[in-house]
């Protein structure tokens, strides 16, 4: 089954901008139609359709909302019904209010878990149930971050639901190994999207001291990397995190001792 493995059918959550559209163009350079999801805009979640016609896929739209419960798996089973079955999933729906420990509401708890990890646990088992019934394998990603493996101040919840997120894959990969189908996670450092207010191409222009390489990534950067992991060449890699993120998790120590004040404790207030 590992070695028989052809994706042609692969759903993006998110892909109307920044890390989700740059995937859903990779995959679809790699040539396999792209199922492509929006929660607020549209028009980008058009734009990303154009592109990857425009590299020769087939591209379906819907809007998806990680946090309504009810809906959710019924977008995902509808978009791969429409594509004619799903062999790549990329859950890429994410995001964080964020806010200190301290002052943090149990609504505004609810609201990142239920982004970051249920919605991705919903989307995740509808796409691994319909790949152990197609029984041709598949390919399970989630986009988390490097929040996944190290904290941030302000970010409690978020940091809680991409911990989770990474425990998941990891029991993923043991379960639903002998089916063939894999289950990683990639996990993006600072990536220059709109998310953090820049454009892909501001990333070569902005400094960053504390990266190792100097500069944000790119959402291509990212892509590049769910590519590799959507295809057959990563047949063996299963329940593994792909940090990409310029080095900065190697940065801890020699971060740390170098802080010359303590404004890093507010910085999430």
């Amino acid at each position: 089954m590992a070695t028989d493995f052809s994706p042609r059918h692969a759903i993006v959550t998110a892909s109307d901008s920044g890390i989700g559209a740059a995937t859903a163009v990779a995959l679809a350079e790699a040539g396999l139609d792209v199922g492509i999801t929006w929660h607020s805009d549209e028009e980008g979640a058009q734009g990303t359709a154009d592109e990857v016609r425009a590299r020769g896929g087939r591209a379906v739209v819907a809007r998806f909302d990680a946090t309504d419960f009810d809906a959710a798996g019924r977008v995902i089973d509808g978009l791969a019904d429409e594509l004619g079955g799903v062999d790549v999933f990329v859950n890429n729906a994410g995001g964080g209010s964020g806010g200190p420990f301290l002052d943090m509401d149990l609504d505004a708890w609810r609201q990142d878990i239920a982004l970051n990890l249920d919605g991705a646990f919903i989307g995740l088992q509808v796409a691994a149930r319909r790949m152990v019934a197609a029984g041709r394998g598949g390919r399970l990603i989630a986009i988390s971050s490097v929040h996944e493996h190290q904290p941030r101040v302000g970010s409690g919840a978020y940091v809680a639901a991409k911990h989770g997120l990474g425990g998941l894959i990891k029991t993923m990969a043991l379960e639903l190994g002998r089916y063939g189908i894999t289950a990683n996670s990639v996990a993006p450092g600072e990536i220059a999207t709109p998310i953090n207010d820049m454009d892909a191409s501001d990333a070569e222009s902005t400094h960053r001291g504390g990266i190792p390489l100097g500069r944000p990534g790119t959402p291509d950067e990212i892509a590049a990397v769910v590519a590799f992991l959507a295809s057959p060449a990563a047949a063996y890699v299963s329940g593994a995190s792909w940090v990409v993120d310029g080095g900065m998790l190697q940065m801890g120590p020699q971060a740390g001792s170098h802080l010359e004040s303590d404004a890093w404790r507010d910085a999430g207030k």
